[in-house]
């Protein structure tokens, strides 16, 4: 199963959180939000269809994530969890911990917003670049 969400950038994107990566539905961001890679998103995950979400929840799900802004792509692999509730309306975060909340999407990935590629955080930091955050559940 594949879900696609579309995000913007914004001038505040620092990306260099070392545990987590996250894009939101908010289009304000303040430079403490570290680990945010996009604003302005189609989807928290409350919006994700039921089908993905029964997915997410399955602990032998693999799930891939793949950032895409203009002719970069980024990929990231992370596992499901049984405790995901996936009811926050606004965010989505995906984490190299175990840890959940409402925003978590996925866990034990293997990778964090502190090692995208520094080409792609510059454009992301313009406001008027479109991203695209892919989802797919095996």
């Amino acid at each position: 199963m594949i879900y696609e969400i579309e995000f913007s950038g914004h001038e505040n994107i620092r990306s260099n959180h070392a545990r987590t990566i996250e894009i939101t539905k908010d289009s304000h961001l303040t430079p403490r939000g570290d680990c945010i890679v996009g604003v302005n998103a189609t989807s928290g995950c409350a919006d994700l269809p039921f089908e993905l979400k029964e997915k997410l929840k399955d602990p032998k799900s693999v799930v891939s994530f793949f950032i895409k802004v203009g002719t970069h792509e980024f990929v990231v692999h992370g596992n499901g969890d049984k405790n995901l509730t996936l009811t926050h309306t606004e965010d989505i975060v995906i984490r190299k911990s175990n840890f959940v909340c409402p925003r978590t999407l996925a866990v034990r990935c293997d990778k964090a917003s502190d090692v995208i590629p520094r080409e792609m955080i510059a454009l992301l930091q313009n406001p008027n670049i479109k991203g695209k955050f892919i989802i797919s559940v095996s």
